[in-house]
C-alpha cells in the first residue's frame, strides 16, 4: 500500500470541499476521485483531494455534465495543456446552456399561454388538462 497523502477523515473532506460525504462517495464509485484507504478500510483524504473536490464542485456549478468534468480535470492536472481546449470545452457548453434556456422558455410560454386561457373557476373545463391529455385547447 501506498503511504497516507493525508489524514482527514471524509467528513472534514466534506467540510471543507462544500461536497457532501455521499456525493464524494459517488465521485469516487464513478472515478472522478481516489481516496486513499487506511488499513481499517476507512477513506482518507489529503489537501490535493480537496482541491480536486473543489474543483468538482465548482464545475457542477457551473453545470458542467460529468463527463465534461472528467475531460476538464484531466487538462487540470496536464500542466502542459493548450488553454485552447479548455476555451473550446467552455465556449460549447455556452452554447448548450443557452440552447436549453431557449427550450425552456418556449416552454414557460406556452405553458403561460394556456394559463392565461384557463378560467379558474368553479367550472370543470381547464385547457391545460386537456393539453396535458392530448386534446386540442
Amino acid at each position: 500500500m501506498s503511504p497516507v497523502r493525508g489524514g482527514m477523515t471524509i467528513g472534514e473532506a466534506a467540510s471543507r470541499s462544500g461536497v457532501s460525504a455521499k456525493m464524494i462517495r459517488h465521485y469516487e464509485a464513478i472515478g472522478l476521485i481516489d481516496a486513499e484507504r487506511r488499513p481499517n478500510g476507512y477513506r482518507c483524504y489529503g489537501p490535493q483531494d480537496v482541491a480536486v473536490l473543489r474543483f468538482i464542485r465548482h464545475a457542477r456549478d457551473l453545470a458542467f455534465p460529468l463527463e465534461d468534468i472528467r475531460r476538464l480535470l484531466a487538462l487540470w492536472r496536464d500542466r502542459s495543456r493548450a488553454s485552447l481546449e479548455v476555451k473550446t470545452m467552455a465556449l460549447a457548453h455556452v452554447q448548450a446552456l443557452e440552447s436549453k434556456a431557449q427550450a425552456l422558455q418556449a416552454v414557460a410560454d406556452s405553458l403561460r399561454h394556456l394559463a392565461q386561457h384557463c378560467h379558474g373557476d368553479e367550472r370543470p373545463d381547464c385547457p391545460i388538462l386537456a393539453e396535458l391529455e392530448g386534446e386540442p385547447a
